[in-house]
């Protein structure tokens, strides 16, 4: 685990070269570890919050480089210690020089997650505010940043603490009554509490049913493109992503494998997945490929199921909707070739639609619209695309939602919930079997322990090491 009482050193920025980098230090030595090679000026007695030019200097008085040092001094800073922050120019060398002489100098290497560690241990921000710095620095899309930023400003905490202090509050009462047990007292009103329970599991569950959401914006929505041999499946993905990603032919066949890229629309992040056509597979190879494809539908959130529509008809879709969906699978129909399909016959345009004279059909395509929206396009001349891609967007939005709210993202969190949900649940089964008050304290001090859990209120090594490890060195 890590030592605390170490002055720890990294870089902030990213690797590589560029026109400024930003190293920076944390602990009870880092302005005097400074003060040894800045010449310009004594650190030490300078205000916080101050920035100051000079020149760094190793042990034989060379000059490394021309920088900028800027103080934050103990507990206004954000890990709560003393911080400086030198930022240098951006070569490669310049910076595992300074690095190294400040290595030298009594700081050691941070590790990953380091600093915000103690901002955490130093209580600057909750656990829960610490993991959202990481989903910040993460964030790809503006819903991902909305999200991670209102955890960052305590969204979750608030709420979580105040539900644990309810509970406290009873469950002292409960205790109580325990060290009394032989006088037969109530100091906890029964229905009171009952009450205090239903509320407080009616807004767990509110925040366990965001979880999908959350996790999707900050993840990116798995989106699979999938349908049978020459659909245009690729096409598709050529004309969403405005580039030549997948190889297209019409040789049936012609993806083995899955393609995955990721688009932004309206700030919401999709992966989408183009696969392998869905049929009896020819050879091995394409048998794999077949197989991935189904992977990826069970896996996936969405699933855009496209069609020839100068091919199939209702009973076939729906024939091929009822093998792939599951439950949880949004699905969209895609009829492609749509400016093929009106150079048909009149005859087979009715074949297609109503089906032959005569002919009862099993499934109709009104029937199958209320169930599933249906795009008709043209992946080739890209006619429909952007209504397309208005109906994605509502498939993850299909109702209108503040994502300033509070919205989980995080698994742990959601965990962490589902154990206090069923932990209250189980006290509210004990409170109506009229149970002796201290399994009904077991179990609330069950649903505290995990609602501590996600602000770090009670947490181990083992778990924050857990959490820091997947930060990036230097924050």
């Amino acid at each position: 685990m890590y030592n605390l009482s170490d002055t720890i050193v990294a870089l902030s920025t990213p690797q590589g070269e560029g026109a400024i980098a930003v190293i920076r230090l944390s602990g009870k030595n880092a302005i005097s570890i400074c003060d040894t090679i800045f010449s310009s000026k004594n650190l030490k007695d300078q205000s916080s919050h101050t920035a100051h030019f000079g020149m760094i200097r190793d042990e034989k008085n060379n000059i490394i480089d021309e920088v900028v040092i800027t103080i934050f001094k103990n507990p206004k800073s954000y890990t709560g210690e003393d911080i400086c922050e030198i930022s240098c120019h951006g070569s490669s060398y310049i910076i595992q020089q300074i690095l190294q002489l400040l290595i030298r100098k009594g700081a050691r290497t941070a590790q990953a997650g380091e600093f915000t560690l103690r901002a955490f241990m130093n209580g600057k921000m909750d656990l829960s505010q610490a993991e959202a710095v990481a989903d910040l620095i993460a964030s790809e899309s503006s819903s991902s940043h909305t999200v991670a930023m209102n955890q960052m400003r305590g969204g979750i905490s608030n709420e979580i603490q105040h539900l644990r202090q309810e509970l406290i509050d009873f469950a002292a009462l409960i205790e109580l009554e325990l060290d009394f047990g032989e006088e037969d007292v109530e100091f906890a009103d029964r229905e009171k509490l009952k009450n205090l329970i239903l509320k407080i599991n009616h807004y767990i569950q509110q925040l366990k049913d965001s979880f999908r959401l959350g996790n999707a914006i900050k993840q990116g929505i798995n989106t699979v493109i999938a349908g049978r041999p020459n659909a245009g499946k690729s096409t598709l993905l050529n004309t969403l992503l405005n580039e030549e990603r997948a190889i297209v032919s019409d040789i049936a066949g012609t993806t083995r494998d899955t393609i995955e890229e990721t688009l932004n629309i309206n700030g919401v992040t999709f992966r989408f997945i183009d696969t392998a056509g869905i049929r009896e597979a020819s050879d091995t190879i394409e048998a794999i490929g077949v197989e991935k494809a189904y992977d990826s539908i069970r896996k996936s959130t969405i699933l855009i199921y496209v069609y020839d529509r100068t091919q199939l008809n209702s009973d076939h879709v729906w024939n091929d909707i009822q093998k792939l969906k599951h439950e949880g699978l949004f699905i969209i129909l895609i009829g492609n070739k749509t400016d093929a399909f009106f150079n048909l016959s009149d005859a087979r345009i009715t074949e297609l639609t109503q089906g032959q004279r005569g002919q009862d059909r099993n499934m109709d395509w009104s029937t199958i619209e209320k169930q599933y929206p249906i795009i008709n396009i043209s992946a080739n001349s890209g006619e429909n695309i952007e209504t397309l891609k208005e109906v994605l967007y509502k498939t993850v939005l299909h109702k209108k939602i503040d994502l300033n709210a509070t919205i989980i993202s995080n698994s742990r969190h959601y965990d962490a919930l589902h154990g206090a949900y069923e932990s209250l649940s189980q006290a509210l089964e004990n409170l109506k079997a009229g149970i002796s008050g201290d399994f009904i304290a077991m179990d609330i001090r069950h649903a505290l322990q995990y609602l501590g859990e996600i602000t770090g209120e009670i947490s181990s090594d083992d778990l924050l090491e857990s959490i820091f490890s997947r930060f990036c060195i230097g924050k």
